[in-house]
């Protein structure tokens, strides 16, 4: 009987995987969850700290339509407001989470970081935010749930063990040309003591170099702010003259620059643009599309 389950398990895991492209070159196999009908991503590592509750969304499990079908969590897009609540509140079902206690970034390409306090509970949500311009979150406050978005851009999880405090930001390549996993980093560091060598950290699914043409406007901009042996493994130029940018790897480097170690560093295995049936990305589908979320939360 053991033996028919595990048989079981494998088969299911197969049904699950089917479809998705991977990279094979991370160094990090992304978990694949589907809950309900709900499928969503998790680290291995962050699992395995038992420390926090997190997840990247996909397209799929939620109640949205259209160009939105079916999990969007983007109140702006033009999608029901209603149906974006009922999202919320199936992926916290999901996680174990109240929607009520999550909090939601507003995304405009900073690096600032917004320390969550108990009376943002719920802002964006069931309560309008009272800030802007804020890419970045982070809190040492239990079953709190912070909210950021992607479409291509690159999540950033951060884990400190030792004080018991976490962030979780949104870079594009904006943020991370200024740095943003370090801008997070000396929050935590002023808010809560964190030292940068205790940190675990996540560079979540996003745009993978293969799918992300840039001009030289923005590599210059790398150019100008990454060291010449780190910027052949971020950047190269193509006989069109132009250039495919590795945003994950530019954001390892600006995590070691901070001072977290090499090993505490996990990436992701998918790309959003290679698979644009099951997650949103801007470069596949441009405005008409709906909005993917990273969740991370801190266990009580």
């Amino acid at each position: 009987m053991k033996n028919f389950s595990i048989r079981d398990n494998a088969q299911k895991r197969e049904q699950q995987e089917k479809g998705w492209i991977r990279k094979p070159e991370a160094d990090e196999r992304l978990k694949l969850h589907d809950q309900d009908g709900v499928i969503y991503f998790t680290f291995p590592a962050l699992d395995g700290m038992g420390l926090v509750k997190h997840a990247f969304s996909t397209r799929l499990g939620g109640v949205s339509r259209g160009q939105f079908a079916t999990m969007n969590f983007s109140f702006t897009r033009g999608d029901d407001p209603e149906c974006v609540r009922e999202n919320y509140r199936i992926m916290a079902d999901v996680l174990g989470v109240s929607a009520e206690r999550m909090v939601l970034s507003h995304q405009t390409h900073t690096t600032n970081v917004r320390v969550v306090r108990e009376g943002d509970m719920g802002k964006g949500i069931t309560r309008e935010r009272d800030y802007r311009d804020v890419d970045g979150l982070v809190t040492n406050l239990a079953d709190v749930t912070l909210v950021t978005f992607f479409a291509d851009c690159v999540p950033l999880y951060l884990i400190d063990p030792v004080h018991r405090a976490i962030g979780l930001s949104h870079s594009g390549w904006r943020g991370t040309v200024c740095r943003m996993g370090k801008a997070t980093l000396e929050v935590m560091r002023q808010e809560y003591g964190t030292c940068a060598e205790d940190v675990i950290a996540a560079i979540g699914p996003s745009i993978c170099q293969d799918c992300y043409e840039v001009g030289e406007e923005v590599v210059r901009e790398f150019s100008e702010t990454f060291a010449p042996d780190d910027q052949k493994r971020i950047f190269y130029q193509k006989k069109n003259g132009k250039y495919q940018l590795n945003l994950w790897e530019a954001n390892r480097v600006v995590f070691q620059e901070a001072g977290v170690l090499p090993q505490n560093i996990h990436v992701t295995d998918i790309c959003t643009r290679c698979n644009p049936q099951r997650l949103f990305s801007h470069r596949a589908q441009g405005e008409k599309r709906g909005n993917l979320a990273a969740f991370l939360c801190l266990k009580s």
